[in-house]
């Protein structure tokens, strides 16, 4: 097994663009906390006789918002993991932050616990991106916490957004030279994206927010691959950089198809052959975690389905997709298939066949899902 992932549902408010489970109201934080704890023991048998297991190798803090835990909550946490399974000597244990939870003080305390990388949730250094995206944090507090941070950890993320309606390409090109001058070794970056059940898209459709333009975040796309690229960091994952060492070990894990084990409300596992999810409800998880229960349901992934992952997860990092893996792992009329379906992308210069490694081009690296798309195959 490669990791754990330990998802806390709790935001002190909601972003406008978000469709992850959370809850804003903090009640249940402590019973939540306990549920967890007991999750991660009731779950240790799972990889006991896994002859592949050797040992933990990432603890990541995902939500939802982790930094909204205690100090104290925080190690508990981690010492349920230590205290129930086998970890090796050096993991990557990474939380989730936001800036306005990152005072001096609570960068000091967590720099004597085990975490070793934090993920600060930045989104953008100006105002009123903030303010449109109802983020908890300003633009004063975003630059002070990386200030702090950075005395303290040297393995640092941080997550920008772009393609944000009314965002010149200048205003962009700012913010990610800022995120610069603070010497993070990491940065993840995504497209504004609208979702059907958030205030985004109700905002968008009474007209109050104009829509996001797919022809603006392209253009975002290319300044921050030639930025980014320009300063020593490595296009890893479509939406990820990390400078030499500092790839995030976990959701690296992700996208080589490795086991990984998801605790809390809403967290998804994967075995290799199946994969689970919990329930995406926080008063269930809790009274299921209770009674002794795992809030799960579990599908058993199909051929179809895993080639489908393989071919989603390869073409979006450096790693690209294996043609000699898709014959060995799927079949010769999964390679024919997919050799067929890619010709028209192989014409359009949007991927190319290098050492029978497929991986999109620069012209394509943002299509890349939609060129994925287009070699599944359905069930």
């Amino acid at each position: 097994m490669s990791g754990i992932y330990i998802h806390i549902p709790f935001c002190k408010q909601a972003c406008h663009y978000c469709d992850f489970h959370f809850s804003t109201s903090m009640k249940k934080k402590e019973e939540m906390v306990l549920a967890i704890a007991k999750e991660i023991q009731m779950r240790k048998s799972e990889f006991e006789n896994d002859p592949e297991f050797s040992g933990v190798e990432t603890i990541y803090f995902g939500g939802g918002t982790p930094s909204v835990l205690s100090s104290e909550e925080i190690n508990f946490l981690i010492a349920a993991v230590y205290n129930n399974y086998s970890v090796i000597e050096n993991p990557e244990i990474t939380l989730e932050a936001n800036p306005d939870d990152l005072s001096s003080e609570r960068i000091i305390e967590l720099s004597k616990s085990k975490i070793n990388r934090l993920s600060i949730g930045i989104q953008s250094f100006f105002e009123d991106d903030l303010q449109m995206m109802n983020r908890a944090h300003n633009s004063a507090e975003a630059k002070k916490c990386l200030e702090e941070t950075t005395k303290y950890f040297g393995n640092i993320s941080l997550d920008l957004i772009y393609g944000v309606p009314g965002m010149s390409n200048e205003k962009w090109k700012q913010n990610i030279e800022t995120a610069l001058s603070f010497g993070i070794p990491h940065i993840s970056s995504y497209a504004l994206t609208v979702e059907p059940k958030t205030a985004l898209n109700k905002l968008i459709q009474t007209g109050k927010i104009a829509a996001p333009k797919d022809e603006v975040a392209q253009e975002h796309f290319a300044i921050l691959v030639e930025k980014l690229e320009g300063h020593d960091f490595i296009h890893y994952e479509l939406s990820n950089f990390g400078k030499e060492n500092y790839f995030s070990k976990n959701n690296s894990a992700y996208w080589l198809g490795k086991k990984y084990m998801g605790i809390g409300p809403s967290a998804h596992s994967y075995d290799g052959i199946s994969r689970s999810w919990n329930v995406s409800n926080n008063s269930l998880y809790i009274k299921s975690i209770q009674e002794d229960k795992l809030p799960n349901e579990i599908e058993i992934l199909s051929t179809a389905d895993r080639y489908n992952e393989y071919v989603m997860t390869g073409l979006r990092t450096i790693w690209g997709v294996s043609l000699d893996r898709i014959k060995t792992e799927f079949g010769s009329e999964y390679l024919d298939y997919l050799s067929k379906q890619v010709q028209k992308f192989l014409d359009d210069d949007l991927v190319f066949i290098e050492n029978n490694i497929l991986k999109p081009t620069p012209k394509g690296k943002f299509l890349t899902d939609g060129i994925a798309s287009d070699l599944f195959i359905l069930n």
